[in-house]
């Protein structure tokens, strides 16, 4: 790989590493892991950098070798079972209320423009900065900060119009309940 290769490859890592980690993290769950697939994910890339043709993929070339190296880590697992006279007791947590917001979530962002859409979901969720965010939907930075403000201003109306209307119902219920 020529030198400029390599200089070009540092720099993308140094940029974008934290982006780089978070997915990793939503990949695996103990953070030591994440660091290691990231690492994995980026010697690998590294002997393939220069067939990047397209270095603003580079993301997602990541991402997907990211994907492959923990499915290639689960399938070469062992499995850690010990037999034994008793069970342990085991402690399920109800996830049901996160479900539960993120469907809520899911549905209010359905009240967005596509472009409010994107600039919520690469700034809060991909946590890109400005910056980032609008060099990836190619507009300004005063764009999507004027385009975040009204976005989120959207969702809060949304959420306090349903939170009405989910009391409203509730009033109504609890008043036929009475008068039955």
């Amino acid at each position: 790989m020529a030198q400029g290769e390599v200089l070009e490859f540092e720099e993308y890592v140094r940029t974008r590493q934290d982006a780089l980690l978070r997915s990793a993290r939503r990949l695996v769950p103990d953070p030591v892991d994440a660091q290691d697939l990231l690492q994995t994910a980026l010697a690998r890339t590294y002997g393939r950098w220069e067939t990047i043709e397209d270095k603003r993929l580079a993301d997602a070339y990541l991402r997907r070798v990211m994907i492959n190296t923990r499915t290639e880590w689960w399938r070469a697992r062992k499995l850690e079972e010990v037999p034994t006279e008793q069970l342990p007791e085991s402690c399920v947590d109800d996830s049901t209320e996160q479900h539960a917001d993120r469907a809520l979530l899911m549905d209010v962002m359905k009240v967005l423009a596509p472009k409010q859409r994107s600039v919520v979901v690469l700034r809060h969720w991909e946590q890109m900065s400005t910056e980032e965010t609008a060099a990836a939907l190619g507009m300004s930075a005063g764009t999507v900060k004027s385009t975040l403000h009204r976005a989120l201003a959207r969702l809060r109306e949304e959420l306090e119009a349903r939170d009405l209307d989910a009391r409203a119902l509730e009033r109504e219920e609890r008043e036929r309940c009475a008068a039955a």
